[in-house]
């Protein structure tokens, strides 16, 4: 009997540090959005630290839409979800020109778009095959590299220490570390590598004098969640048609994650999975509108995880949604997260990103590699990699092309898709040896 309660007692611990390492897989990248957002539109501190918290809470409970399966919900797949960058541009604009009311609104009508799209969206299945899909995977993780060199350097590219030489001892030691851990580690060590390498490099930081503690002296010790708490939504169309347009972007990018996880964890993916998935995302994003945050997707981030660690059941993710949740009504506790500095996030994000796009790159050894296919690849893989280093090229155009054209994924992937359509009309044959 004590050995069973051990057991489960190592279990509880095991699954614990898990969800925690997919926490901060994901916590830098999500609250990233409202101190963006928030600045922009010359938020207090009070209101940014609310903000922050109530984002973190969100984000735990999205996340529980989307693993917990019900009849009209979840893809049970082991995915966090955060407030995705796509809708950063968006919501500032909308925010400056409108008001945040208008925000609010236009996250609402998103959310009820993706819902009633769901359904219709989950049918073009077949125009996603390997060649696509594999594609697609390879630009999610790459088109990230560029992210996670900015945060190596210190996360602003314009500051004047940008590139110092603490932040890239920080951020390359960090990425070393969970190499050297994957080569040299075994069993659970092995898995929890990202976390490792996150927690050495947070303590180098402190010997190094790098972190500093007034966010979480000044974060309160209980917030909850109120409805309407910023504004009341309010409804105009081009706000709407700017985020409808955000929301479809996020809607390829997560198809993009259901496929790499499938892949990683064996499981074929349906229309109804993937209905299901859509229906999540598209409900979460209503509730961040009521609760004035943000629309929710999943994190492409955290693939990465599922993969390093070798863990592909859902309940480490389930510790993770429950530990945001937890962190969200506790903003002190929570604010101790942000402390980890930028480049140490940076480093691990080098692995991470880096392993998605290898998922890719093994998805597409698996296709037939005919003329048509190799072009489909080139061009896809080509166009989102371009315009991601690149986004100023499109500085001619109206700013709603931008936020659509700059994004990699959403080029790399339209583009996949259309060629598929035009070079395999009767279907990809996949690769038999």
């Amino acid at each position: 009997m004590d050995l069973k309660m051990q057991d489960s007692e190592d279990s509880f611990l095991k699954n614990l540090l898990l969800g925690f390492q997919h926490l901060l897989a994901m916590y830098s990248g999500d609250i990233l959005i409202p101190i963006l957002i928030g600045a922009a539109l010359n938020f207090t501190a009070t209101e940014m630290t609310y903000l922050i918290s109530v984002d973190i809470f969100m984000c735990g409970v999205a996340t529980l839409l989307q693993i917990k399966r019900t009849p009209i919900t979840g893809i049970g797949l082991p995915v966090v979800l955060g407030s995705a960058v796509e809708y950063v541009t968006p919501l500032q604009n909308i925010g400056h020109h409108y008001g945040i009311a208008y925000m609010y609104g236009g996250i609402i009508a998103s959310g009820i778009f993706i819902l009633l799209i769901s359904k219709f969206f989950a049918k073009l299945k077949r125009f996603f095959p390997p060649v696509v899909t594999g594609s697609l995977i390879t630009l999610i993780g790459f088109t990230l590299i560029p992210v996670a060199f900015q945060n190596i350097g210190g996360g602003d590219a314009t500051a004047k220490g940008f590139g110092g030489s603490t932040d890239l001892i920080l951020g390359f030691t960090t990425a070393l570390i969970i190499v050297l851990i994957n080569i040299l580690g075994k069993g659970f060590i092995k898995q929890i590598s990202v976390l490792i390498g996150i927690v050495v490099g947070s303590v180098m930081a402190g010997f190094m004098g790098t972190m500093g503690f007034a966010s979480v002296h000044n974060a309160h010790w209980f917030q909850l969640p109120v409805p309407f708490y910023f504004s009341a939504p309010k409804f105009e169309w081009s706000s709407i048609i700017i985020m409808i347009l955000a929301a479809l972007t996020c809607m390829i990018e997560s198809t993009g994650v259901y496929y790499a996880l499938a892949e990683i964890t064996k499981r074929d993916l349906n229309e109804k999975d993937l209905q299901h998935g859509y229906a999540s995302e598209g409900i979460a994003a209503i509730l961040g509108g009521i609760f004035n945050t943000f629309p929710y997707s999943t994190f492409s981030q955290n693939v990465a995880i599922v993969q390093l660690s070798g863990i592909k059941k859902n309940k480490p993710v389930y510790f993770s949604a429950f530990l945001l949740i937890i962190l969200g009504l506790i903003p002190k506790v929570g604010a101790i997260a942000t402390l980890i500095p930028t480049s140490v996030l940076g480093g691990a994000m080098l692995i991470m990103f880096g392993t998605v796009g290898a998922e890719g790159i093994k998805m597409l050894t698996k296709v037939r590699m005919d003329n048509n296919n190799l072009l489909i690849m080139a061009v896809a893989i080509g166009l989102g990699l371009g315009v991601t280093v690149q986004p100023t090229l499109l500085h001619i155009l109206p700013s709603s092309l931008q936020t659509i054209l700059n994004n990699g994924l959403v080029v790399g992937s339209f583009a996949a898709i259309l060629l598929n359509i035009l070079l395999n009309p009767q279907g990809e044959k996949k690769f038999h040896s």
